[in-house]
């Protein structure tokens, strides 16, 4: 393929219409288990513009959308891939208090144009606009028909976020759901691009483990607190969770790896029941998300734990129990895989500086899951907003995107595109 094919297909990518399509996406609600409205929506555009699309339906409220645009059938097929959940609902009944006292503009999905440049709303970063991006190539590979020797197939997951069921019709809604389910139904290709934040190109993620660790204690009442046995399990959590934390700060050391520094968190504690304050529960549960580096088994991060924790119940004179209660393993393409080294090309093309990996990572993505099932694949998306007209924290480096960096994006992918569905 020539620069000239990809300035062909890129003249249908304007700033205009990556604006256009982010809003879109933002404004429809996708939490995770309720992703159907926005995945018919794609696959309405994908089929508009010449695709072989459909919503892949997981339950009547979850959905995936997918669509192939056919080559010649003497190439690779590539896939373009983006989650198209948002980590949170928007919803203040489920959100408040933990997201903070109230929902900004930022966390509701309703997008807004901001700042010049910027487009906001809940997801409009991550995930919708890298999904943005993915529909905007896939359209414009369809307008200008370049020569493709492969398929490109355009696929939008649903259950891309790290949530257990938020609604109640089926448990298993996310962790990378949509995109397994995908693939079972035949959706395969012989190698991917998941589109997901971090100006660069990874070739490995970590996993991760949730792990749930249980400390015992009496149930007995406040008024007989001076007159029976007693060992509140609120109070001794809150001594190992203070282990816990020192413990986890030192954890990425002794797992490092090239790129990643596996981090953990404490995310949820459990106990007693708030609507009767005057007795003490029997147990205390605290749920920890545990980061593991690409080759580490999970069951030796629950033992490493376990261990730990076995240190701990010693000399707080209790028997701390540990399980497993989730997990993913991390996953590696070779750094020297054919869909690495043309990602690494691309980018390099489009920004015009030698590429430099980048270390320290500890997000995982769906392409755990395109990984584990046979497809090799390379992770790249955009930097992390940065502007002097409002402050950046989690949600809104989240919710707000940058229509410049969105172009930007969608060259390294149309170049990947065009020359990944060639033969070698």
């Amino acid at each position: 393929m020539t620069e000239a094919t990809v300035a062909d297909v890129l003249r249908h990518v304007t700033e205009d219409r990556l604006r256009a399509a982010a809003r879109a996406v933002t404004g429809i609600p996708s939490p995770t288990g309720r992703e159907a409205p926005l995945a018919h929506w794609l696959a309405d555009r994908l089929s508009a513009a010449g695709l072989a699309a459909q919503a892949q339906h997981l339950d009547e409220h979850q959905a995936n959308a997918v669509g192939r645009l056919r080559g010649r059938g003497q190439g690779p097929d590539l896939m373009l891939y983006a989650p198209i959940d948002t980590l949170t609902t928007g919803d203040p009944e489920l959100d408040l208090p933990w997201i903070g006292p109230e929902l900004r503009p930022d966390m509701q999905p309703e997008a807004r144009n901001e700042h010049g440049p910027f487009v906001s709303g809940l997801g409009a970063s991550n995930p919708k606009g890298h999904a943005a991006c993915v529909l905007v190539v896939a359209e414009a590979l369809a307008a200008a028909r370049p020569p493709l020797a492969g398929d490109v197939v355009a696929a939008f997951g649903a259950g891309g976020m790290p949530t257990n069921a938020i609604y109640p019709e089926r448990q298993n809604t996310g962790h990378g759901v949509g995109c397994s389910f995908l693939l079972e139904r035949g959706w395969h290709t012989d190698h991917a691009v998941i589109a997901k934040p971090g100006d660069f190109i990874a070739h490995d993620e970590v996993g991760l483990c949730w792990l749930e660790v249980t400390v015992p204690g009496i149930h007995t009442y406040v008024g007989s607190r001076h007159r029976l046995p007693y060992r509140n399990p609120v109070v001794t959590a809150a001594q190992v969770v203070t282990r816990l934390e020192s413990w986890l700060a030192d954890y990425p050391a002794g797992h490092r790896t090239a790129t990643a520094a596996p981090q953990g968190v404490i995310g949820s504690i459990a106990g007693g029941w708030e609507r009767m304050l005057a007795v003490t529960p029997a147990a205390c549960r605290i749920r920890l998300d545990l980061r593991i580096a690409p080759g580490t088994p999970t069951l030796a991060a629950k033992r490493e734990l376990a261990a730990y924790l076995r240190q701990v119940g010693a000399e707080l004179g209790v028997d701390l129990g540990v399980e497993l209660v989730l997990a993913i393993p991390g996953t590696r393409t070779p750094p020297d895989a054919r869909i690495v080294r043309l990602a690494v090309d691309a980018w390099e093309r489009t920004n015009g500086r030698p590429h430099t990996p980048v270390p320290d990572n500890s997000g995982a993505t769906d392409a755990n899951i395109l990984r584990a099932r046979g497809i090799p694949t390379a992770r790249v998306g955009m930097p992390k907003v940065a502007s002097d007209e409002f402050d950046v924290d989690f949600s809104r480096g989240m919710n707000t995107v940058d229509v410049r960096a969105m172009r930007r994006l969608c060259e390294v992918l149309t170049r990947i595109a065009v020359s990944a569905t060639s033969p070698e």
